[in-house]
């Protein structure tokens, strides 16, 4: 009977045979490159590498890359138009789970220049907050072309806890595709909470005169 290690090593050495072989093909294509096709490897990265920076500054222009209020419906509708991919952020200056994605949502603006990040006053629209069906503040609604793809409402896709991740955040956000994420989608970062962190249990409250409720913990 075969020996398990000998197998081991013996799988192990094909698998290294085979990735040498790999590297040396590649390799060889290289050095079988003329002047010519190295003028034109360089030509197509250079042409890539400006396409990629025309890219960014169209979208520096429309407000990409930070993260702003907006004051209306009418410019939620102009904003959203004019981007294919937009974060917006219905909040409640007196909830403050708001201010704590307001501070994760401004790191992830700088770093997601693919996509619009902004906020609106959910009280200052209450046409679009119906139309979105927006009962929970805060609420992320994630827009694709236009179009209302996913929404993160309150903290309960970020662990339920208010000490998650920008991480965790972007990771959400990656899933709806609404940003360009590079990570893994089939499992959340791992969580670095420290050892005690207390896991806040979502209480929904009515906002008095609104039809929102609020995913804050704390009272009004």
């Amino acid at each position: 009977m075969a020996n398990p290690t000998d197998i081991l090593s013996k799988v192990l050495e094909q698998t290294a045979k085979v990735v040498e072989e790999q590297v040396d093909a590649k390799l060889s294509k290289l050095s079988e490159m003329d002047d010519d096709d190295l003028e034109r490897l360089k030509e197509r990265r250079l042409e890539a590498l400006k396409k990629a920076q025309k890219q960014k500054q169209e979208w520096l222009s429309k407000g990409h890359g930070e993260y702003r209020e907006i004051s209306s419906e009418r410019d939620f509708f102009a904003e959203v138009k004019e981007t294919r991919n937009v974060v917006c952020h219905f909040y409640k200056n007196s909830t403050f789970r708001c201010q704590i994605l307001d501070k994760h949502l401004a790191v992830l603006a700088k770093k997601h220049v693919e996509t619009k990040f902004i906020k609106l006053n959910a009280e200052k629209a209450p046409f679009l907050t119906q139309r979105l069906r927006i009962k929970v503040i805060p609420t992320l609604a994630l827009l694709l072309d236009g179009k209302t793809k996913d929404y993160v409402v309150g903290f309960t896709d970020l662990g339920n806890t208010d000490e998650f991740s920008t991480e965790m955040l972007e990771w959400r956000l990656g899933c709806a595709d609404v940003i360009n994420y590079s990570g893994n989608l089939m499992e959340p970062p791992t969580a670095t909470q420290k050892s005690g962190t207390r896991f806040t249990k979502v209480e929904k409250k009515t906002i008095r005169g609104r039809g929102f409720d609020s995913d804050d913990s704390d009272d009004d």
